[in-house]
């Protein structure tokens, strides 16, 4: 069986580590871990590109040789990813004496192709994409960055790209999955039919890169140098076992780049492998941007958020959560601190959290920490079965969106999971059947903590990809000696639990984070932090003064004290039962523009509630956050679908967008309004 190969960008240390560079990496790494989980051998690479005219000027200004500027970033990005816990196979520098071989290798293969010719360049540069822009001398805008451009003008050698525009297109069109998602497929075709220009691929001015053999004065072009970590991080151009290595790894299963520099991976380096007669790779998954107050994160704008800080506060299993399930993978997403603690104490610490512990310290309490018996299936009833049939589509379908990269709706499902297993536990109430002395109300306990402790085991497996630490701490928790990155989805079926095992000391996994500290303590000293800080006091100075000194004239959006003939009593606003509620999941209605299908959980039980905010909430956004539920308005049918209460929102601005009342701390689910 063929090595699962799967590679991140090779990253540019022009700038140190921030959390675009991360997120790439950390959804890489929950992929290796699921392959292995799937039985796969896999081969995570990646690295840092290290060459190039912005390394030369950044060196210049620190005052240091580009050796050592490119050895301080590169080491910056291994102690990262350390810390991060990803579990890479290969770390590739371009500026490694394998890689100069790989670049050599590939560059006399297309050589020998007839694909290279000298020529003159005169033309608009990116230094900070490494980019030709346009061959005229006109002066543009990088239509990557938006930064102006530079001329330039030298003798270099060229790479006959315009001979592959058809080759590709034939190619995109037999191979429909090999670029990832279809808008960004649809980009590329559009690009490529626009027309293909020759490329430079070596520059003269520039002295920090990888000489051109057999040519004097003439390095090549960063991409081209870059691209071939692909090839060399898997023993392309290594003596001795690195053919080996590379027959098992390469065509590489999946590359994962940011939707900016899909180009060179998509046009660029597919016709350098077929000039080289090279096989292609399987896959290139372009995922979006992290929005932050609606701009991507970037240096230029001053907006970079370390991943550190993030860590610190909710931990790595926190943040690698918060990233996998919040944001859709493909598409621009939105990062924000509130919406990382929300994440992180409602699904984590409230719902997988809970359910750990009260499990465990249950078996603990109850049966001196050993898994307990079922027993026969005369004490199960249709609430077990519904169990051991809901992990068993849990188990599949979670396959089946992470093989489609759908990597927030498989948790979804998970959480889908997990949310029926608390309502379990509170609907056949185990510590009410400790108390009784009965055989039957025995047998029954056992039934249950066996049922939540096999259903924890099956969770654990298939979170570990994305919560490892935490997972095999829950692993351990269940008894289990051996690692948990052991086990294959293929032997998950229900019933693996041994009975009797001894469970190991129960733990808080998932800390609750007060929301308010870990907010400020993120916001502190950075950027984006300064900017939220000011963001909130004046929001907060806005609202203390709208209380405090009433408008003189009607505006929209705040509603006027009422006349005295439209007061309602204290016995009228009694009746209404106002509650706090948790959206679980959220999805769009087929035909309906304005409805949102909510899922709330109101303590005692969870609610299907139709609101019309489908126009302002994207629905993923939603999952997680606490609203107001008014829990007693009487059901009605709107689109063939049952609305069983309604979520309180305000009316703001000249249009009346509903912004979704909430908590500025956590509520526990039913709390009763008054």
């Amino acid at each position: 069986m063929k090595t699962f190969y799967l590679t991140t960008p090779i990253y540019y240390v022009n700038a140190r580590p921030h959390l675009g560079h991360a997120y790439t990496t950390i959804v890489a790494d929950a992929i290796a871990r699921y392959k292995r989980l799937g039985g796969h051998r896999v081969a995570l690479v990646t690295g840092t590109d290290e060459h190039g005219q912005k390394i030369e000027r950044a060196a210049l200004e620190a005052g240091v040789e580009p050796q050592k500027f490119v050895d301080t970033i590169s080491a910056e990005f291994r102690s990262q990813w350390e810390r991060l816990g990803l579990e890479y196979t290969h770390f590739e520098r371009t500026t490694s004496a394998h890689h100069r071989k790989a670049v050599e290798k590939i560059f006399q293969a297309v050589q020998a192709s007839g694909h290279i010719y000298k020529g003159h360049y005169r033309g608009r540069y990116c230094f900070h994409d490494e980019a030709f822009v346009t061959d005229t001398g006109e002066e543009a805008e990088c239509p990557l960055c938006g930064r102006p451009t530079e001329l330039v003008e030298e003798e270099n050698y060229f790479f006959r790209l315009s001979a592959f525009e058809q080759p590709l297109l034939d190619y995109y069109q037999k191979h429909p999955a090999f670029i990832r998602p279809e808008t960004r497929r649809n980009e590329v075709i559009s690009f490529v039919k626009e027309g293909l220009r020759d490329l430079s691929i070596s520059r003269e001015k520039l002295k920090w890169g990888i000489p051109m053999p057999g040519v004097e004065g003439q390095v090549f072009y960063v991409w081209f140098d870059a691209l071939t970590s692909y090839l060399s991080g898997v023993g392309y151009g290594h003596p001795g076992t690195g053919e080996e290595k590379f027959a098992d790894c390469w065509p590489a299963d999946l590359h994962l780049v940011g939707k900016e520099i899909l180009r060179f991976h998509a046009v660029y380096w597919p016709a350098f492998l077929m000039a080289a007669k090279l096989p292609l790779p399987k896959a290139i998954f372009a995922h979006g941007w992290l929005i932050f107050e609606q701009d991507k994160m970037s240096k230029s704008k001053g907006n970079i958020v370390s991943a550190d800080p993030l860590v610190d506060a909710v931990g790595i299993d926190g943040l690698r959560y918060y990233l996998m399930r919040n944001i859709v993978f493909g598409q621009d997403s939105t990062f924000s601190y509130a919406g990382l603690v929300q994440r992180f104490n409602s699904d984590l610490a409230n719902d997988l959290g809970n359910l750990a512990s009260r499990t465990l310290a249950m078996i603990g309490r109850y049966f001196k920490g050993s898994i307990p018996d079922p027993g026969p299936e005369a004490v199960q009833e249709s609430r077990e079965a519904a169990i051991i049939e809901a992990a068993g589509k849990t188990i599949t379908e979670f396959q089946s969106k992470f093989d489609n990269f759908e990597f927030s709706r498989g948790l979804e499902l998970v959480w889908r999971f997990i949310s029926n297993l608390n309502k379990y536990l509170v609907e056949t109430e185990p510590w009410v059947l400790a108390g009784k002395e009965d055989e039957a109300s025995k047998a029954r306990l056992a039934t249950v903590l066996y049922t939540s402790a096999e259903a924890l085991r099956i969770t654990a497996v298939l979170l570990y990809p994305i919560i490892p630490t935490a997972m095999q701490k829950l692993w351990a928790q269940l008894g289990f000696p051996e690692p948990l990155e052991n086990m294959r989805y293929a032997n998950l079926a229900w019933g693996q639990l041994p009975l009797a095992q001894k469970t190991g000391q129960a733990e808080v996994i998932f800390p609750r984070l007060d929301k308010e500290k870990t907010i400020a303590r993120l916001s502190a000293g950075t950027a984006i932090g300064k900017a939220v800080g000011t963001a909130a006091g004046k929001a907060t100075d806005t609202a203390t003064r709208t209380a405090a000194e009433p408008a003189s004239k009607p505006q929209k959006g705040i509603s006027m004290p009422p006349d005295a003939t439209d007061f309602i009593t204290i016995d009228d606003f009694s009746k209404v039962d106002l509650r706090a509620g948790e959206i679980k999941s959220a999805e769009r209605i087929e035909g309906a523009t304005r409805l949102l299908k909510l899922t709330v959980d109101i303590g005692a039980e969870v609610r299907q509630v139709l609101a019309g905010i489908a126009e302002h909430y994207q629905p993923e956004d939603l999952v997680g956050m606490k609203v107001v539920v008014v829990a007693n308005l009487k059901p009605r049918k709107m689109r063939g679908l049952e609305s069983q209460g309604m979520v309180v929102a305000a009316s703001v601005g000249e249009e009346g967008k509903p912004v979704l009342v909430t908590f500025n701390q956590d509520v526990p689910n039913g709390s009763k309004l008054s």
